[in-house]
């Protein structure tokens, strides 16, 4: 997926100067403001930069070595949080006042809703209801697969999602006769990934950039993120739809 996603980042790119034109006007009062700042200036404390860097590095090794550890992701964060108080002189309740709850909350709502469609077999039925239409067509298929993932990663984060429809693609690559390399797959990456920008909810990390711009006082309202993601997502889900069938079809 690397050539097409360079493309997409280039296509990402363009539609922004398009969609935020009026944005990218030349203040020279604003630029000069910017370049007067000194980045070594936002380091209060290095001391605790480094402290967190290597706290940091210990729990993305403790992520990459759950095989080994057979930890949970979710202790070893803590794990990690747990160190870095424990090693800093950083105040717990100036830490947790720096917490994003609202986005802790939304997201324990989301999953909790998602376990309930997971648990009463909605999120399965509309997996295998696309994967009966599918069938045996490739081509068809993988088209299907992608765009309708992209639709329902939209609707639904598309992490569960991936997680509910994988065995269900590999059910289908294995009727095909494929391989751990077949279209299929592809399609289904791209479907679930791209359709998480098209509304605030479709990726965790819409989310969490929401919080964000929200405690800096720059709020961006749901309706106001999905009006410019759809526009995203359906550029570049068309992209990727001409790339599937040139790339393992039509140049196959």
């Amino acid at each position: 997926l690397a050539p097409l996603s360079a493309l997409l980042v280039v296509v990402l790119l363009l539609l922004c100067r398009v969609m935020f034109r009026k944005s990218f006007v030349y203040d020279e009062d604003r630029a000069a403001e910017i370049m007067a700042l000194e980045e070594r200036e936002a380091i209060k404390d290095p001391r605790l930069m480094v402290q967190g860097l290597v706290v940091l590095a210990l729990v993305v090794a403790g992520f990459v070595l759950h095989p080994v550890l057979h930890y949970e992701p979710s202790i070893v964060a803590l794990l990690g949080a747990g160190l870095l108080i424990a090693v800093s002189t950083a105040e717990t309740s100036e830490v947790l006042s720096e917490v994003e709850w609202p986005t802790l909350a939304f997201f324990a709502g989301l999953f909790i809703m998602i376990g309930g469609l997971i648990d009463t077999g909605v999120i399965d039925e509309v997996s295998k209801a696309l994967a009966d239409g599918i069938g045996t067509n490739e081509l068809g298929g993988s088209l299907a697969m992608l765009g309708a993932s992209a639709v329902l990663s939209g609707v639904v984060d598309n992490i569960p999602y991936v997680a509910t429809m994988a065995p269900i693609t590999g059910d289908l690559v294995h009727n095909m006769g494929g391989a751990g390399d077949h279209v299929m797959w592809w399609a289904l990456a791209l479907g679930a990934d791209l359709g998480g920008n098209a509304t605030a909810i479709g990726a965790s990390a819409n989310v969490v950039v929401l919080g964000i711009a929200e405690r800096n006082r720059q709020p961006i309202t749901f309706w106001q993120f999905t009006k410019y993601g759809l526009i995203v997502t359906a550029v570049t889900v068309a992209i990727s739809l001409g790339y599937v069938w040139l790339r393992y079809f039509a140049l196959a």
